[in-house]
């Protein structure tokens, strides 16, 4: 195999591949070429990659290669990708994301005494799915309500380091996620500042949980 039709090769098979891929797994595929051949194309690769300023670059990964986005293009990435799944969710499952995350753990009933309407199980099974939201603990209360949490990927894919980031009241009332909703004093989960203006931080419950 010519170099050049090596090196297309390598590069489709990267393309397409969802993990790493590692020398000797390219070398199973080429068999009729030498790991070191293999090599020296995967570093040409990663040569033009960086000559031309692109916004790919090969990256080793896991013991392996894999093409992926250069670091300084990743906030335009989350918004991209932040617009794309709003654009699907309904304005219900908006707001039963914007209140688990500013309320959580919180349980269904509490979900919905603060939505003021009932919340179907369709759009806490989307949030699940999307791995938005997850499963918590369950309260120590009549009935034992299972509670739920935002997850690690929610924050990820919203560039949020933790719980804290979130924006703030005002931003949600301006996206028309908090509309016809209790004052902020009203609201459990969420304290007045000294100032008096709305708080952020998320106030723990004072009720005993039990892991599921």
């Amino acid at each position: 195999m010519e170099e050049q039709e090596l090196k297309g090769a390598i590069e489709a098979l990267l393309f397409v591949s969802g993990s790493p891929l590692s020398t000797d797994r390219l070398k199973g595929i080429f068999d009729d070429t030498t790991k070191e051949q293999i090599e020296e194309q995967i570093a040409a690769l990663r040569d033009e990659y960086e000559a031309r300023g692109s916004c790919i670059m090969l990256a080793e990964v896991a013991g392996g290669h894999q093409l992926a986005t250069r670091p300084e293009y990743h906030d335009w990435i989350r918004k991209f990708k932040s617009a794309k799944v709003s654009s699907r969710l309904s304005k219900a499952a908006l707001e039963t994301l914007a209140i688990i995350a500013y309320h959580q753990p919180a349980t269904r009933a509490e979900i919905e005494e603060i939505r003021g309407v009932s919340v179907s199980s369709g759009t806490l099974d989307l949030l699940i799915e999307l791995g938005w939201v997850k499963f918590g603990r369950r309260r120590m209360t009549p009935g034992r309500p299972m509670t739920f949490a935002v997850t690690q990927d929610f924050l990820d894919h919203f560039g949020l380091e933790t719980e804290r980031d979130l924006p703030g009241l005002a931003e949600l009332r301006a996206a028309g996620l908090l509309d016809n909703r209790p004052a902020p004093s009203e609201m459990p989960g969420l304290e007045k500042s000294e100032d008096g203006s709305d708080g952020l931080d998320l106030v723990a419950s004072d009720e005993p949980e039990l892991l599921v």
